[in-house]
């Protein structure tokens, strides 16, 4: 038994911080780890099976490149993606979109143990071993402390597992934030007429996954228990924070070892900046080309449940976007006179002047919220 005295917040971070692999913030972009000095178009394989039946399971096949390769990598598509139980069941996912292969929610035999069973068009098939389902704690608490030196908001997980056999975990994220264009267009041309304009294009709602591999574990602490372990760092600077902000947490229990593959790919990550970006060294996993060994693949095949949790907040930082004064133009044409409402490239802002003989106008950098990446269809959950 260890010394109770011994567990303290400050030793249980210091030894959650020693094992959490928290990388830079990215984008989602093909996960693509190649040896260094290969051109070998390998598989990957990226993604779990969700046995809780909470949420749609989700494979994604990619092949690798070079690690100097800029373009993009190649998707595979109309493979023959399958879970296999042991008892006998099989599960076939459906190709929903290029390379994405999916397996709609359900509840399954979680004393069961599950393979993956892959067939590509060209024959070669792709098998991994059974592994046992892990059982997920539900999270505890998200919370979030604004740190004024850094300038930055800091998202916490906290979760527990009473029964001690969870003590590997793995996260990921989703961010979803609302923001609004400098100035609103309240006009636009349709058939030649100046029209009031039917979609708001002022409000936005951006979003961003969680590309960095984010792990903990418990395994040296006298009860499996994640305390206040930091996730995901937001900038004041990026104005996410401005109107209103929301993160889901999606946590997945791991064995141990899966939690030393994705370590292991962690550290290669940490050389190239983000698990998607192209990989210096090999990590393979846990699945094998059932003919040939020397046919590398990519990725860890995993049975668990999913918990998630959302935290929504308000917290009013950061600043109101600014932009470059609106001009003002006539709203008909005279003459040659091109610069008017009916011709102009910028967005239609209001009516001006006294008999309402102009418009302000801006460009739609400052008026379409859309231009920054974001859509204008509100989250069913806002």
């Amino acid at each position: 038994m260890k010394n109770p005295r011994l567990y303290s917040p400050l030793l249980t971070a210091l030894l959650l911080l020693s094992l959490l692999l928290f990388l830079t913030e990215s984008c989602i972009e093909p996960f693509s780890p190649p040896e260094i000095n290969s051109d070998g178009n390998y598989l990957v394989v990226d993604g779990f099976f969700n046995a809780g039946g909470t949420d749609t399971s989700r494979i994604e096949l990619r092949r690798t490149q070079h690690v100097n390769t800029t373009t993009p990598p190649v998707i595979v598509t109309g493979a023959s993606v399958t879970v296999e139980e042991e008892a006998g069941a099989v599960h076939t996912f459906a190709e929903t979109k290029k390379g994405l292969y999916q397996l709609p929610p359900r509840l399954y035999n979680m004393s069961g143990k599950y393979r993956i069973r892959i067939i590509t068009e060209n024959g070669q098939e792709y098998m991994s071993e059974y592994v046992a389902v892990n059982r997920t704690p539900e999270i505890d608490s998200l919370t979030y402390k604004v740190d004024p030196v850094q300038n930055e908001a800091v998202f916490y997980v906290n979760t527990h597992d009473a029964q001690n056999r969870t003590q590997f975990y793995r996260w990921k994220f989703d961010e979803t934030w609302e923001y609004d264009a400098t100035y609103y267009s309240a006009l636009e041309k349709v058939d030649e007429q100046i029209v009031i304009r039917k979609e708001n294009i002022n409000k936005c709602w951006g979003r961003k996954n969680s590309g960095s591999i984010l792990l903990g574990s418990t395994i040296r602490l006298s009860s499996d228990i994640i305390k206040n372990l930091p996730l995901n760092r937001v900038p004041v600077s990026t104005n996410k924070l401005y109107i209103k902000y929301s993160i889901l947490v999606k946590q997945y229990g791991l064995s141990r070892p899966a939690f030393e593959y994705w370590t292991d790919l962690a550290k290669t990550t940490q050389a190239t900046g983000s698990l998607f970006d192209p990989q210096p060294s090999q990590v393979t996993g846990n699945i094998r080309n059932i003919s040939d060994p020397a046919d590398l693949v990519f990725g860890y095949f995993s049975a668990s449940t999913e918990e998630t949790r959302r935290l929504t907040i308000t917290p009013k930082l950061g600043s109101f976007p600014r932009c470059t004064e609106p001009d003002t133009i006539p709203l008909r044409c005279r003459g040659r006179d091109d610069n008017c409402a009916l011709n102009t490239a910028q967005l239609l802002l209001t009516y001006w002047g006294v008999r309402a003989d102009s418009v302000l106008v801006a460009s739609a950098n400052c008026t379409d919220c859309r231009t920054a990446g974001g859509t204008t269809e509100r989250p069913s959950f806002w």
